[in-house]
Order: structure tokens, then sequence, then C-alpha cells
């Protein structure tokens, strides 16, 4: 890809990039690491993104990266949130915690729908995973992070 049309995206995706890689690694560092080589194999290979699929083209090579990264290193950042600039209001501290404390599969599907706002088969196609699993994985997310957050 030409350097214009990186950067255009990169204007356009980062945070949402970084988002999706801070929900996999829990590490703001190694997410801000994440983004820069999410858009650097865009700079270094000839990828074609279709119009209108540039987010859904990036969040797969994010997850893809990610995957690949906890993968050669077999490690997680437990209390990585206390790095993170936190919502003022304490309610949403306590989500936010509550949310990077689920597991992966459970995190990456609140991450993916409820903060980046994908539908179920896009998510599915992410992860690589059928739409009723993501529905059935988020329904239990939402049920522990009720019962973490001590909610009816």
């Amino acid at each position: 890809m030409k350097r214009e049309q990186v950067l255009t995206l990169y204007d356009a995706y980062a945070d949402s990039v970084y988002r999706v890689a801070l929900g996999y690694l829990r590490s703001p560092h190694d997410a801000e690491d994440a983004v820069q080589a999410v858009f650097c194999k865009l700079l270094e290979r000839e990828l074609t993104i279709y119009p209108d699929r540039e987010r859904a083209f990036l969040t797969k090579l994010t997850v893809n990266h990610c995957k690949n990264q906890l993968a050669a290193r077999k490690r997680f950042v437990p209390d990585a949130w206390d790095a993170l600039i936190l919502p003022a209001e304490p309610e949403d501290r306590a989500l936010l915690r509550a949310v990077l404390e689920l597991p992966e599969k459970y995190r990456m599907v609140i991450v993916l729908h409820c903060m980046e706002g994908y539908s179920f088969s896009e998510i599915a196609g992410f992860l690589h995973i059928t739409a009723s699993a993501v529905s059935m994985r988020l329904h239990r997310a939402r049920k522990r992070l009720d019962e973490q957050l001590g909610r009816d």
C-alpha cells in the first residue's frame, strides 16, 4: 500500500486497533507495539483492502497479530489495567477492571461487540467460531460481569 493510504487508515482506525490489541494482550505497551506492527505490515506488503471493509480487515489483522504474539511469548500481564488511563467514574473503572479480568474468550466478545460495535457474524468471522457461539459467549460474559460487580 502507499504511505498516504496507510496514514489515512491510521488516522481513522488506530484507536480501534489499539482497543482490540489491548483486549487481547492486556498490556498498554504491547498494544501500542501491536498497532505499530499492524500498520507496518500494511506498508511492507501488497495487501488489498476492499472499500468499506477497512475496519474489519484491520481488526482481523490485529487479532491474528495478537494471537501470534501470545503464542510466541506464552505470557499474560494480569495487572496491566493499573497502567491504563482509567475512566473518571468509579463505576466505569470497576467495569473496565472486571472486563480485563474475564477469560480471553469472553473478554474478546465484550471488546469487539460492546466497545467496538461489531455484529455477531463479524465477530464470528474474526474468531473462527459460529455466530451462536458469539451470542452464548456474550451472554456468559455479561453474566460473569454481573456477578463480579454484584448486580442482579
